[in-house]
């Protein structure tokens, strides 16, 4: 296992980070995964056991429950784990039990503290935007739980481009904790991030933690463009959206590599996010020992420069506005180079 600095916090954290969403499994997110506490405490260990050292949750997984039975996996482990979870989801039938004013960051953090057994929490990330309450008012009671001992780093979630920048700005401009992390979806079959949010992120330090790196299960093997499994989670449940079209031929470019390198193509995809510079850590999960075993296996494939340009080459967005005219602006600023646009005149 290798380890990446958060943001900077001067904290490292494993290249990959074991995610709980499968765990509990009440309700909605049974789609998701159904694991008890048994099935827990062998995942947790096993992750613990190769290295990892970085654990996701957030309070409206199985509401709460996802918290809870983490919490118990950890009992004596707690001093060795990098705990992150999230705040913004409805948690109740109250008005105020959703959204991230302080009324409810304050009620959630004490929540989620005595659900997973602990009195801090590493990073404590807002899981998207609350549109009815000002960045301001959020940050500020985020900084206070820093200040409190109760959190030791914020990050955030699903936020536009702007929203983060906006944020980042609020923090300097009025000294408070700043996000270190976005945690956002990002993915070989699905390169959005790269046109606004992952120059942002280089620019101002901020780390990435990738959700969903198999695209909903769509890379996990069971998909292709002429198979399916029908007990494959993105069958019952088509989330997030990709352009198909895309993915089967993303798919079909790793399906030889991973051959070559004698592992799954969930592993190739891993691995290919993994050589990525902007991503901080990978989020996975796993419903079963022997699928976080091969995910495990990711960070020692190592690709040739030949299987790099291929994988990147299927996978490239089509430019769009302003990237491609950035482009062409900045090729007149490398010595020697001749602008695009002085060729044409």
């Amino acid at each position: 296992m290798h380890y990446r600095l958060l943001g900077t916090t001067g904290l490292f954290v494993s290249e990959l980070c074991l995610g709980t969403m499968t765990f509990g499994g009440k309700d909605f997110w049974a789609v998701v995964g159904t694991q008890g506490q048994g099935e827990v405490d062998e995942l947790v260990g096993a992750a613990l056991d190769a290295g990892i050292n970085f654990v996701d949750t957030a309070d409206i997984y199985s509401f709460g429950e996802s918290e809870s039975l983490l919490g118990k996996a950890l009992a004596g482990k707690r001093d060795k784990v990098v705990l992150a979870t999230k705040v913004r989801g409805r948690t109740g039938a109250g008005p105020n039990d959703v959204g991230l004013s302080r009324g409810h960051i304050m009620a959630a953090v004490e929540a989620s503290l005595r659900r997973l057994g602990t009195d801090w929490i590493d990073l404590y990330q807002i899981h998207g935007l609350d549109s009815l309450t000002p960045l301001e008012e959020t940050l500020r009671a985020f900084d206070d739980l820093v200040r409190r001992g109760l959190v030791r780093y914020i990050g955030c979630s699903n936020l536009a481009a702007w929203q983060l920048m906006k944020a980042l700005g609020i923090s300097e401009r009025e000294h408070l904790a700043r996000f270190q992390t976005l945690q956002a979806y990002y993915t070989i079959a699905g390169r959005d991030l790269e046109r606004e949010h992952i120059p942002l992120l280089r620019d101002q330090q901020v780390g990435l933690l990738v959700w969903s790196p198999l695209a909903g299960g769509l890379l996990s093997g069971k998909f292709g463009r002429d198979t399916t499994d029908a007990s494959g989670r993105r069958a019952k449940f088509d989330f997030p959206p990709v352009d198909k079209e895309r993915a089967w031929q993303v798919i079909d470019v790793i399906r030889p590599i991973a051959a070559a390198h004698d592992v799954s193509v969930a592993t190739i995809a891993l691995a290919w996010l993994l050589h990525q510079d902007a991503v901080t850590s990978v989020i996975i999960g796993a419903k079963r020992r022997d699928q976080l075993t091969e995910n495990l296996r990711a960070p020692d494939v190592k690709f040739t420069a030949e299987e790099l340009r291929k994988l990147d080459e299927v996978s490239a967005m089509p430019a769009e506005y302003p990237g491609w005219m950035l482009a062409r602006q900045g090729s007149d600023r490398i010595p020697g180079a001749v602008s695009p646009l002085a060729q044409k005149k």
